[in-house]
């Protein structure tokens, strides 16, 4: 039996765990998969876990199975052109740089279009590709500290916030571009237009968390905190607790580690071989952070944000290009977005229902189509029954009913 893409082609520039996984999807569909990397690799390929035999991390295998790797500089003219011709040849382009990153080598939406028109185009990022805050960079933990998501980990009020113990969002960012990816391409298939999708790990985020979202927005009900989960990663892929709050931050990359240092002067941690494995900080296209000494290196950044303020730090490191992000509750985040208008570009639906109306985020990602998502409300019980059977040529003739019209769906 036939998979339902065999015959589409991708072309996957996208690294770590959102794209991949949204490419993922589509290979395991049958599609043809050519996974865009970097000369020396993408970071995945070097984050390989304490013990792991083999020479593929299992993490970088299970996302990629079934693709194609072609590894090419996309910073030279002659790479990008690479990638262009490759285009000319694929259905689908997928990609998860920071908005406008890819536009300096054209290989942006609008480029990609004029060599193959009816390309189905997706951008997976952070925030989204409008607003404010759409160039920042992001990490999974990073987006549940600023949309609630961490708020809602851990027994109490008084306890400290905590991620989701898996990257929740990055999943779920992947599983939603999957989904509009072979949502476009019947859409091409119909009607001969590609698309460009708009998928933000922002958007899945609230999809994630949607009843509570919905119950924030239409009655003003924060969401319980029903327990923390961990996850660890760079020494400083952490959140710490400031003079007027928290704050969460991503220094992943020696790059990074060292910008951050640099603002809260600790910069002698980038040469100390006790505190950090420096073969690996210092290795060419490495990694991430390595502690060897981690409580030491935690216990540092932890003084040095003690005094400060959280939105104060959040600025300050993101504007050096350190993913941040004071810890928000969903609806302190949601009603910010609202109050602002500026910081992402949020399309959030409200649905009639009966006598109410109920406010939810939206779907989950930015799709432009013609007349936007229905907003109808949720139908009563078996009221579509009648009116499917008659489509399908089997109404009830009144002796023998094909359904029962009080079924549930």
């Amino acid at each position: 039996m036939s998979k339902p893409l065999e015959g589409v082609r991708v072309i996957d520039m996208s690294h770590v765990i959102a794209g991949p996984l949204a490419s993922l999807y589509l290979a395991q569909l049958g599609a043809e998969v050519i996974k865009i990397e970097p000369l020396q690799g993408e970071v995945m390929r070097a984050s390989k876990a304490s013990g792991e035999e083999g020479d593929t991390p299992a993490g970088f295998a299970a996302l990629n199975a079934g693709k194609r790797s072609f590894a090419t500089d996309i910073r030279t003219p002659e790479g990008a052109e690479l990638v262009r011709s490759l285009a000319r040849t694929a259905d689908v382009f997928i990609e998860n740089f920071r908005p406008g990153v890819v536009a300096k080598y054209g290989l942006d939406y609008a480029s990609i279009r004029a060599v193959r028109p009816d390309i189905v185009y997706c951008s997976i990022s952070g925030y989204g590709q409008e607003g404010e805050w759409s160039r920042r960079g992001a990490y999974d933990h990073v987006m549940q500290a600023l949309t609630g998501m961490m708020m809602m980990q851990g027994d109490g009020a008084d306890t400290p916030p905590m991620k989701v113990g898996f990257p929740v969002i990055d999943v779920a960012v992947g599983m939603l571009g999957a989904l509009s990816i072979v949502a476009s391409l019947h859409r091409r298939a119909r009607d001969g237009e590609g698309q460009h999708i708009d998928a933000s790990m922002v958007q899945a985020s609230l999809m994630l968390m949607y009843p509570n979202a919905s119950s924030f927005l239409s009655n003003r009900v924060e969401p319980q905190r029903v327990g923390n989960r961990g996850y660890t990663g760079s020494p400083t892929a952490d959140t710490y607790r400031c003079a007027d709050g928290w704050l969460a931050t991503a220094a992943n990359t020696p790059a990074q580690f060292r910008k951050l240092t640099a603002v809260v002067g600790l910069e002698e941690l980038c040469n100390d071989a006790e505190a950090l494995d420096l073969d690996a900080f210092n290795a060419p296209g490495g990694g991430f952070v390595v502690a060897r000494k981690l409580a030491y290196v935690q216990q540092c950044f932890r003084e040095a944000f003690a005094a400060r303020s959280a939105g104060e730090m959040e600025e300050r490191l993101n504007a050096v290009g350190v993913p941040a992000a004071r810890v928000r509750k969903l609806g302190e985040f949601l009603d910010e977005v609202e109050t602002t208008g500026d910081r992402i570009g949020m399309q959030p639906v409200t649905f009639p229902q009966g006598s109410i109306k109920v406010r939810t985020p939206g779907i989950g990602f930015r799709c432009r189509f013609d007349g936007g998502p229905s907003e109808v409300g949720a139908p009563s019980l078996a009221s579509d029954n009648m009116a499917l059977l008659s489509e399908l040529g089997m109404a009830d003739d009144g002796n023998r009913p094909l359904c029962d019209a009080r079924a549930t769906r």
